[in-house]
């Protein structure tokens, strides 16, 4: 977990079919915000949404280029949609003909591009893989979604109760298998395809585990398990607790943690796939916050990117990471490797990481809010300040100590937006708070 730990920060990538709808259905705006489930809310009929593939066509799609976004941005890995619920793979596999090879004219293996692109940038890889849902290859589990989440089918009542009859499915495409069978001859088949054909995957990440039971669990366990260094998460059953929790679209507090890996998912705005119509983006200063308030407390942010059909990142996506990337450039020696606050809550709007160097503690000060009187009270900290200085800037900061409290001077003029962040060199280390919290939430919200 030594690199995983470090990096701190990831991009997340849902890219697959379901971003040619743009979160759109017969002239319906999906009712639910996450257009990656618009097969599942909108009851698409199977055999019209996999018609659809024939014009999936990424032609502009660059893997460099997606690579050197999150690079630029200051990520140290990236995560991309495998095969997300729709069962449709962005790989070459022989166990389905639902891929990218197969079904569509594009006929490239998006993941054999972003695997090399990762490795010439130096950027750990990491695939989603949804091992359990699938509405497309018979036998694979559905959640049920009640119609009015996604158009107003005038056959709403009787689809709604034929999907509480079949445990979520609509088309009696999906009947045709049963879960064993699927997950016996398909989705680990399928995972051992990915670890296997692409040599530099350092995360598996699950999704959505859907009650399944231990045996068909145990089959995607004891495949990875042939891969040791391969980090995974907490979704792929109730029996195996993965390396990493994953608290998706919020933020624990300190009250929650209990000492296990974890790193939070985000979308940038309310979709996780590509949606035309959702214009709620996070500023990046929002996503900066999100950030510094995640390492501050000992976790990773992997936040994410739905590319549009073309395979073209938006353009308010492609501002933000630029924005991010700037403040990264000049701020990220107190993102990357550092710890959690060893200290108590801050009296003012502002977040503490930090390192330990030949056995003392500097603390990386964030300030996300100005103080009216530029003064920044520190309480609790047992030993001098050897040092302090404008991350960045070479540039002194005025320190007055009294007792365990220290007291920085800062001035508006020296602030910058959206964090300025003031480096504490100690004299001592600081031992950190133990926190035996009862856990976060963690796993899928949908």
């Amino acid at each position: 977990m030594e690199w995983w730990h470090d990096a701190k920060f990831g991009m997340f990538i849902h890219f697959g079919v379901y971003a040619q709808y743009g979160g759109v259905y017969q002239g319906h705006r999906q009712a639910n915000k996450n257009a990656e489930w618009i097969l599942n809310r909108c009851k698409i009929p199977i055999q019209e949404y996999k018609a659809t593939a024939g014009q999936f066509n990424p032609s502009h799609f660059d893997a460099d280029a997606w690579v050197r976004m999150a690079k630029d941005a200051g990520m140290k890995y990236l995560i991309i949609t495998a095969k997300h619920h729709d069962g449709f793979a962005l790989f070459d596999s022989q166990y389905s003909d639902w891929d990218i090879m197969d079904a569509t004219p594009y006929k490239k293996d998006i993941i054999a591009a972003l695997s090399q692109a990762c490795k010439e940038q130096g950027l750990r890889f990491g695939v989603y893989y949804s091992q359990s849902q699938d509405w497309v290859n018979p036998g694979g589990l559905v959640a049920r979604k009640l119609m009015k989440e996604g158009w107003p089918n005038p056959d709403s009542t009787a689809i709604d109760a034929f999907t509480r009859a079949h445990q979520g499915k609509w088309d009696s495409l999906q009947l045709q298998s049963d879960f064993a069978t699927y997950a016996r001859e398909i989705a680990a088949p399928q995972v051992k395809e990915l670890i296997t054909k692409y040599d530099n995957i350092d995360v598996l990440w699950w999704d959505t585990h859907m009650g399944i039971k231990r045996e068909q669990a145990d089959l995607f366990h004891h495949i990875i398990a042939s891969k040791p260094h391969i980090i995974t998460n907490d979704r792929l059953s109730s029996y195996h607790k993965g390396d990493t929790k994953t608290p998706e679209q919020h933020i624990p507090d300190r009250k929650q943690l209990d000492g296990t890996n974890w790193e939070v998912c985000m979308t940038m705005n309310g979709s996780w796939g590509y949606h035309a119509q959702d214009n709620d983006w996070k500023s990046s200063a929002q996503m900066l916050y999100n950030l510094v308030d995640i390492v501050s407390k000992g976790g990773n942010y992997l936040l994410n990117v739905g590319p549009d059909p073309t395979g073209v990142f938006p353009s308010e996506s492609v501002t933000r990471l630029r924005e991010i990337g700037q403040w990264m450039e000049q701020n990220g020696e107190a993102i990357y490797g550092a710890e959690a606050n060893p200290l108590g809550e801050l009296p003012w709007e502002g977040r503490i990481t930090s390192k330990v160097e030949n056995g003392k503690t500097i603390l990386y000060v964030h300030i996300l809010k100005p103080q009216v009187n530029d003064v920044y009270d520190i309480p609790d900290v047992p030993f001098k300040v050897r040092n302090a200085r404008l991350l960045g800037r070479n540039k002194k900061v005025k320190v007055s100590q009294t007792n365990d409290n220290i007291v920085l001077r800062v001035a508006k003029i020296d602030l910058i937006q959206p964090i300025t962040v003031v480096k504490l060199e100690l004299e001592g280390y600081i031992t950190p708070i133990s926190y035996k919290g009862k856990g976060m939430n963690s796993g899928a919200l949908d």
